[in-house]
């Protein structure tokens, strides 16, 4: 192995040992924990170390909800899998079901994917391949309830904007939380009314 092979795998480790560090902090403790002087007190490396990989605070962010995509767009996939051969419908309810569990699961980590400011580019081909991921996940899941002339993108846009409407809701205590199975069922029948 080269030298610079070697460097470039310690440089790629410890830009995974930050984002670790910064995601474990931010789920156990909230996004003000998450300091670079912190971080650099976590992994046991100065903070221009830090700034030698990401250039703040908002960039680790970054990297944590592209990470965030990527859990999710795997959750969502086995949830399809599992339904595998089932009808529309039960493959959106598993989509709908797997993406707010997501979220009320891991909801520091939704936060900085969907509602906090990151400098990620989205609804764009420019887009990084997480975020494609996981929106592939839920399109698969929309696309068999398209009727002719739909949109798929638009339509699987809508269906994710009720989802996050949803668990953002529910979150913020707007909704009660006794009623969310019911209002999941709603969204999902309601996209798949006609589909098998």
């Amino acid at each position: 192995m080269s030298i610079q092979t070697r460097r470039e795998r310690e440089r790629a480790e410890r830009e995974r040992l930050i984002v670790r560090a910064a995601r474990e902090l931010l789920e156990t403790e909230g996004w003000d924990a998450v300091t670079t002087r912190r971080l650099a007190a976590e992994i046991e490396y100065s903070q221009p170390v830090l700034y030698g990989h990401f250039k703040g605070k908002d960039a680790i962010m970054a990297a944590v909800a592209l990470e965030g995509f990527a859990a999710m767009a795997a959750e969502l996939r086995a949830a399809r899998q599992a339904v595998e051969g089932a009808g529309a419908r039960a493959r959106l309810a598993a989509a709908g079901e797997a993406y707010t569990a997501f979220a009320r699961r891991r909801p520091a980590l939704y936060d900085a994917m969907f509602t906090r400011t990151v400098d990620l580019p989205f609804a764009t081909l420019e887009a990084p391949a997480p975020l494609w991921a996981a929106f592939d996940e839920l399109m698969t899941a929309v696309e068999p309830i398209a009727a002719a002339g739909d949109d798929v993108g638009v339509l699987t846009e809508t269906y994710w904007a009720g989802l996050h409407g949803l668990v953002t809701l529910l979150r913020t205590a707007r909704l009660p939380e006794p009623t969310h199975d019911h209002r999941l069922r709603l969204l999902t029948d309601h996209f798949t009314a006609g589909a098998t």
